[in-house]
């Protein structure tokens, strides 16, 4: 899965797909506890994806150490970005349709974003700060799932057809890997190729993942319309 989605402390290309992968919210699932305002719309011609304030306030509460009451006028800017790009995906993925996210890819998406926070009471009354009543909610269980329908649009999207060769492993541990690690461990002994194989393909692979990602947001925001309607 892409961890850039997953991660609630990094919503970048590589944390989104991505930590992060990675949180998109749509307005219609959640009876609005929050008095609301639309921030901004993503469009691609079709179908609207209406981004809210409550959105930023639920994409925040996944954030470990992120204030919530008051939110940072930075941190609500930085989340508007972060979800006009999970529309975006979302918007894609409508193209593709495939199975809903099951009980166990819920719970499982449920259970890393835990990890995250001291304990499940800390993490349930930011739940609670932004509208919900824990992390049983069926609304909030809606909106994981989405979470989790975005992540695997973009495992099929974007990770399926990633190919790293042995000979690539071998210029990174050459050409990165070795000289990094003596770098950071003088006098230690470099492990093997062999022994770090398995780690290479995954830092190789989460690179190449994070590089499409990049260019075809890059490429989408030319096609959709988007308008941000607030800053804070």
């Amino acid at each position: 899965m892409i961890d850039i989605l997953r991660n609630p402390l990094v919503i970048g290309l590589q944390t989104v797909a991505v930590l992060a992968l990675f949180a998109a919210f749509s307005v219609e699932i959640v009876a609005q506890k929050i008095v609301d305002q639309t921030v901004a719309t993503v469009s691609d011609g079709v179908r609207t994806e209406i981004i809210t304030y409550s959105d930023l306030k639920w994409q925040l509460a996944l954030q470990p150490n992120t204030p919530l009451d008051p939110p940072r006028p930075e941190d609500l800017n930085a989340a508007t970005l972060r979800l006009i790009d999970q529309r975006i995906f979302a918007l894609e993925a409508e193209r593709l349709p495939r199975p809903a996210p099951d009980d166990n890819a819920i719970n499982d998406e449920i259970a890393k974003t835990l990890k995250y926070f001291p304990s499940t009471a800390v993490f349930e009354e930011r739940l609670k700060a932004v509208g919900f009543d824990s992390i049983k909610d069926e609304d909030f269980q809606r909106i994981i799932a989405r979470r989790v329908a975005i992540d695997n649009y973009l495992d099929f999207r974007f990770r399926s057809f990633i190919v790293v060769t042995p000979e690539d492993e071998a210029k990174y541990y050459r050409e990165s890997f070795a000289p990094d690690f003596r770098k950071k461990y003088p006098g230690v002994v470099v492990p093997t190729l062999e022994e770090k194989r398995k780690e290479i393909n995954g830092i190789l692979t989460e690179d190449r993942v994070a590089l499409r990602i990049e260019s075809f947001l890059d490429d989408m925001k030319r096609r959709v319309e988007i308008q941000i309607l607030v800053n804070y």
